[in-house]
Parts: C-alpha cells; structure tokens; sequence
C-alpha cells in the first residue's frame, strides 16, 4: 500500500471541510495546491481521513495487544495519541491490573431506589418516523465535486445549488416530468485570462434568490460575485472583493446584494447597475456572515469577534458588538428585526435586543440595545443558527419565538427565546451539524449533507451532498402518519 503527498493532502483538505472549518480549508487548499490536483472528489466518501485513520487505530490495538510470544492481552480501546505511545498504553495497562487484585470495587446504591435528578433538557428522537421512501426521493447527478449549498426559488420549484467544481446549477423540479430528467442549467464560474474564458476552479460558497424570484445571486472564493437569471445567463459580474467571498443575500425589496468576505469588507452592492455603492471596511479579519436588518441597515460579524451593525450611506457602524470570545460564524435577525441571534465558535449562542425608541418631543432617536440572552449548552462550536417564522411580524404571531442552533458536538437545539430555555436537544446525529431546518422527516442520503432548504410551498425539500449530488424530498401525497418526526415544536 502506498500513497502520495498530493493524496494525503487531498484528504485533509476534505476534513476540513466537512468539518466546517472553511476558512483553513480554502488557505490549506491553495498553499498545497489542491486545484491541480487529478483526485475526483466526488469518488472520494465522506469522513475518509478519519476512516483511514480509524483503521490504522484498529491495526495498531491489534499490534500491541499481542505479545512477542504470541499471547493475547485485552487492552483499551486506543485513542489517536495512545497509537503513538504504545509503551505507555501496556505500562497504563499493568497498572490497572495491579490495581485489580488489590482494590475491592463495590456498588452502592439507594436504598428506596431513587437515581436523583438532573437539569437536561428533553432529547428529541428525530428517527422514530417511517424514512421516507425512495420513490419519494429525486437524486439529481451532475456535480463533478461536493455540492456545498443549495436553495430554493421563492416563487417556483427551482433548486439552486453550488459546488466545489466551479458551478452553480438551477434544477427544474416545476413537475414531476422536469424532475425524472434532472433538467438543469449550468452556471459555470469563469474569470478571463489571456483574453479568454477559463474555469476559475474555485468553490461556488453562497446562493442567494432576490424575492420575487426572477435573479440568483452566487458568491465564489474567485473574489467575484455574479447575479443569473432563471435561465441561466449571466446578468452581471460584481468584482470588488480581493478574495474569497463567504456569504452574500439580497435585500427584502431586491435592490440590493450584500457581500462579505476575506478581504474584511463587507460590500453593498446596487443589483440593477453591479456597481458597489458603499464598502465597509470595519472588521480586522475576514467576514463571514451578514445580514440584512432593513433594506438599509444590516449586520456582519468576522472572525475578529466582533458584531458590526451598519447603514448605506453612514459612515462607521451605529453599533459594534464585542461579547464573543471566539470567531463569530453566523448571525441572524428574527423576523421583526429586533432581536440579533450570532453563534460562535466560543461555543455559545447569544441574543442581543437591538431596538431603536423615537423620542418625538427631541426629534431624536435613542437607541437601546443589550445582551437578551447568553445561551451556553454546546460542547463544541457552533455553526449555524435559524429562527423559526413565528412569532410577532409573522404570519404565525400566537406561536413562540424559536431560535434553532446546530454544533459541532453534532446535536440541533430549539431555544424559546423569551425565557432563554432549551426546549429541545436533538441527538440522532452522529456527525457535526452544518445546517438546520425546521422540519425533517428521516432520509439517509449517500453522502454528508451540507445544507437543507424548503421550497416555498413547504413540499419538497433540497439538501446538497459531499458526494457531488443534491437530494430532493417530495413531501407531498405521503400518509400523514409517516411524517411523525419532528425538528421543530409539535402543537
């Protein structure tokens, strides 16, 4: 068995993706050259660094468990660090021994047979449902590499999704007819070089429908943005950036595209013309989420720590947020616009109340804002967060406000935000948690999943692969009482 530097270094790229550290990946990706590479990542599986190395665990519990003489001894199950210091397990192995013949070990338990109690929080089993069955079930091919993202059409069932082979695609999936033929348009992401067009081998990290639908929006760690019409044609070409961009979105009234990326800018842009009408450099890293608060007024966070809320047209933030202790990953308004959701890296959720009050009698206005809630469940970081669409503002107003939140540790929790109580914990998830939902019925793809989106209508549901291939669910017509499973509140 043998291997090369290019392989190896393949598989650690891959791990750093689906391990959600992006940002290392794409730095790791162009320091080792990946791009140049002739390893097809939609043949390699998922998690296949920690399955090698897993082996190589096993292989080496094997190799010290046997003794030069061909005795058998039981030992521990190794941990990473163990299999380089095999002396050290066997002398840790002896000592337990020892301790064995000289310890008499009892059980004590209560006598009126009470285990005491704990505060946790109620475990959702979200594989308790039927699965869905594969006739339900559309696997679209066409990707030749991971399919990162994907998103739904707010007006039709187009599914949009963005790949690491340097495209985009939109999926018609109008009728079931458009569906079986996997009808698709290929957005190639192209830059110039030598007065031609050549693939920009850059991974497509962000997607983005304006509201009613007619424009898609991609952001590429080619540095460039660029706005698609439903069939296909390249509209504009936005090109400020110097870098990658790690995520864009479209203002409610679509006449604007908000950008971030690694230069530490966040961009406005005007969607009609391309043109950037306002760039804001306040971050000291790179950014790596925004949001949009009002057609105007939005906020961004970075791997500097730091919440910036800012307005077209003022020229420094109306207000910094700086109570994280780690890179920020996501951020989120609720649906009114007044409460600011952010997760991070240093494990913890937090909910900042950010409202503004009009004093008439001064003509002023006063702003209020503090820390809501500081949420801290997760073990390990988190990478993602959502907030349902209920509540105030909604069109679901007598429904509790929920803020769901997806970790590394691999569970999704649902978080009244009212009290800051964890409602639920899901833990059916074996892997890290890249995205959340509010619905999901049981479906085991080929491949990790990246994302997962709803179709306007609530029907269908997209999720992009590491395998290269998009999933969509179709919901519709199934018996009502296979869909059991939740990801959300049950009434």
């Amino acid at each position: 068995m043998s291997f090369s530097s290019d392989e190896v270094n393949f598989l650690v790229y891959r791990y750093l993706q689906e391990s959600g550290f992006s940002h290392s990946a794409y730095t790791f990706g162009i320091e080792s050259h990946i791009s140049q590479s002739n390893i097809n990542g939609a043949l390699v599986p998922p998690a296949a660094l920690l399955s090698i190395i897993q082996k190589g665990l096993q292989y080496t519990e094997a190799e010290i468990s046997i003794g030069e003489d061909g005795s058998e001894t039981m030992i521990e199950s190794l941990s990473l660090i163990d299999a380089v210091m095999p002396e050290a397990v066997l002398l840790r192995q002896q000592q337990a021994h020892n301790s064995k013949n000289t310890v008499v070990k009892t059980e004590a338990s209560n006598s009126n047979g009470n285990e005491g109690t704990a505060n946790h929080t109620d475990n959702m089993d979200v594989d308790v449902s039927i699965e869905i069955p594969s006739n339900r079930a559309t696997i679209l091919r066409g990707h030749e590499s991971e399919v990162f993202i994907c998103a739904w059409n707010p007006t039709s069932d187009l599914l949009a999704s963005g790949s690491g082979d340097s495209t985009a695609r939109i999926w018609n999936m109008n009728d079931d007819a458009a569906a079986s033929s996997g009808n698709q348009l290929v957005l190639r992401h192209c830059i110039q070089k030598g007065g031609t067009e050549v693939p920009s081998n850059k991974d497509v990290t962000s997607l983005d429908w304006n509201s009613d639908g007619t424009l898609l929006a991609t952001g590429s760690y080619d540095g460039l943005a660029r706005i698609w019409t439903t069939d296909g044609r390249l509209a504009n070409t936005l090109g400020q950036h110097k870098g990658p961009i790690f995520a864009l979105k479209w203002n409610k009234k679509g006449n604007y595209i908000l950008s971030a990326g690694v230069d530490k800018t966040t961009i406005i842009w005007e969607a009609a013309t391309g043109q950037c009408t306002q760039q804001f450099a306040f971050h000291k890293a790179p950014a790596l989420d925004v949001d949009w608060q009002t057609n105007s007024s939005f906020a961004s966070c970075s791997t500097d720590q730091c919440i910036h809320v800012c307005k077209l047209g003022v020229d420094k933030p109306i207000k910094t947020f700086t109570g994280h202790t780690n890179e920020v990953n996501a951020i989120k308004w609720d649906p009114q616009g007044a409460l600011l959701a952010s997760c991070s890296d240093d494990m913890s959720l937090k909910v900042l109340l950010y409202l503004l009050f009009i004093n008439y009698i001064n003509r002023k206005q006063i702003r209020k804002d503090a820390v809501f809630h500081d949420l801290q469940a997760h073990s390990k970081e988190i990478y993602t967060i959502k907030w349902s669409p209920t509540g105030p503002g909604t069109n679901n107003p007598n429904m509790n406000l929920i803020l769901a939140s997806a970790s590394f540790d691999s569970t999704v929790r649902l978080w009244e935000v009212e009290r800051g109580a964890c409602l639920y914990t899901l833990t059916k998830h074996s892997e890290p948690v890249y995205s959340t939902g509010s619905l999901i019925h049981s479906y085991k793809g080929t491949g990790g999943i990246f994302e997962v989106c709803w179709n306007s209508r609530g029907d269908k549901v997209g999720a992009s692969a590491s395998d290269g291939s998009v999933f969509v669910l179709d919901l519709r017509k199934a018996a009502q009482d296979q869909w059991i499973s939740f990801c959300g509140v049950r009434d």
